[in-house]
């Protein structure tokens, strides 16, 4: 069955960076689409990075852009968030997402805290 583990989560200081991870299993990863969504305490789920299947077309949302990178590694069944300048408002639980035969599966999370 399809499995998402997120990783590299932690507290950092605003104008820091981190990289979070997530190792995918129980489909062909190189042929989905790969999302990071976000969660914030209070808030909604909101998508932030999406990238296709070989990893040629990205997208942000707004808040992001210029600060976020999503990339892939087919050959790990991996996607990466590298997330820099990281304000406040980054602080949620983030996960990655994909949609498979119609179905949405998520991972457990990891948590983003910006805080001096």
């Amino acid at each position: 069955q399809v499995h998402l583990v997120e990783s590299g989560g932690g507290l950092v200081q605003p104008g820091g960076s981190l990289r979070l991870s997530c190792a995918a299993s129980g489909f062909t990863f190189s042929a989905y689409y790969m999302r990071w969504y976000r969660q914030a305490p209070g808030k909604e789920r909101e998508p932030v990075a999406t990238i296709s299947p070989l990893g040629s077309v990205t997208s942000y949302v707004d808040s992001v852009k210029g600060r976020y990178t999503i990339s892939r590694n087919n050959a790990k069944n991996t996607v990466l968030l590298q997330m820099s300048s990281l304000k406040p408002e980054d602080t949620a639980v983030y996960y990655c997402q994909v949609i498979v035969g119609g179905a949405e599966y998520w991972g457990q999370g990891t948590q983003v805290t910006v805080s001096s």
